[in-house]
């Protein structure tokens, strides 16, 4: 029924059965692309699946739903995916070490007992919950040429998404409002900007972020005819476009939360850069101008790619837009942008640089 998680009903090499049933329908032309790019699957695979009882599809009052899902992932030559396995697995490696650099460096050295450095330590935080949620399962089907995920399974992957996402709008919001507070009023930074206060501000952001992805349901979404997502993760695109009822509630969830997780957000951003960029051309001193907008170029930098790939994959009309183009975005904040921000911080900031490099001289 709507509303209701589907209830397990196979054993686990039943799942493994509707796997390879999966792949092969769909590499054999069995399941076909329509026009728009959408999969869609012929009659007689359908009740070839509806009458097997593996654990796939469950019927209940007439009502058909999903107990498991297929990702395709991307679909090419095995030269193609070894190689992007490759490649992805390099990104991920050095993603998970950046990021843990940047953690035990803020964590250790006195000198970067800083707010910009105890937020920029919970951006890394909240990129390593985004890697360790996508990356792992991408590798999979990747050599697998495609994998099976349960329902909950699903679900668990695209709440932990969303608040690896909200938390990292928030962080961004809170790194803004601290980069203004020190351009724009650094007489009185020391006062407003106090470890308790960083603190708060942080858990503020992470409660926020759990606390609205826990009230968005695309649980309530039934699928009745298809369950192979043309993506290589659960995001809530490919998901409404194979469900086929509680759209319109997942949608209007979508409009209401993207107020307080990117609209709001990306407002108090541009207020604020608007606010320090008119700050450090007043100054007039080149040297203390540059120096004034080094501090915040870093933070500049990530935003900016941030929110471009955000909005290129959720709020620009996809119409036309084939699903490689928009796997290829959707890798872009979901590897990219975690990879690239450690590299942004470091590369640009002489602080985390004397601490890398005291940190080796410590050890040799």
């Amino acid at each position: 029924m709507p509303g209701r998680a589907p209830e397990s009903i196979g054993r686990n090499r039943n799942k493994h059965f509707s796997a390879n049933i999966f792949r092969s329908a769909y590499n054999t032309g069995e399941i076909k692309q329509d026009n728009g790019g959408k999969s869609r699957s012929e009659g007689p695979v359908l009740t070839s699946l509806h009458t097997t009882n593996i654990g796939v599809i469950q019927k209940e009052n007439n009502l058909t739903t999903m107990t498991d899902f297929f990702l395709t992932g991307f679909q090419g030559s095995h030269y193609v995916r070894i190689s992007l396995f490759c490649f992805l697995l390099v990104f991920f490696g050095a993603t998970i070490f950046g990021n843990l650099l940047i953690i035990t460096l803020v964590s250790t050295n006195k000198n970067l007992h800083t707010p910009m450095y105890f937020f920029i330590s919970q951006l890394s935080i909240s990129d390593l919950l985004l890697t360790s949620d996508i990356s792992p399962k991408t590798l999979h089907i990747l050599l697998k040429d495609g994998g099976a995920i349960s329902f909950i399974g699903c679900m668990t992957q695209l709440y932990f998404f969303l608040v690896s996402e909200a938390s990292e709008c928030l962080l961004l919001t809170v790194m803004s409002y601290d980069r203004y507070v020190a351009i724009c009023d650094p007489l009185h930074y020391t006062s407003k900007m106090t470890r308790s206060f960083c603190v708060i501000l942080a858990a503020f952001c992470w409660f926020l972020a759990f606390s609205i992805s826990l009230t968005y349901r695309p649980s309530t979404l039934t699928f009745c005819r298809q369950n192979i997502i043309d993506h290589f993760f659960c995001d809530i695109i490919p998901l409404l476009e194979i469900a086929c009822s509680g759209i319109y509630i997942v949608q209007l969830e979508n409009f209401i939360l993207s107020i307080p997780l990117v609209l709001v957000p990306s407002l108090i951003i541009t207020l604020s850069y608007v606010q320090i960029i008119s700050t450090i051309l007043k100054i007039s001193s080149n040297i203390s101008r540059q120096k004034a907008f080094s501090t915040c170029s870093s933070h500049l930098i990530v935003v900016s790619i941030f929110y471009w790939t955000l909005f290129s994959v959720y709020v620009i009309p996809t119409r036309g837009q084939s699903m490689t183009t928009s796997k290829v975005l959707s890798l872009l904040y979901t590897v990219f942008n975690p990879f690239i921000n450690p590299i942004i911080y470091s590369l640009r900031n002489k602080d985390i640089k004397k601490a890398v490099n005291e940190a080796i001289f410590k050890h040799i």
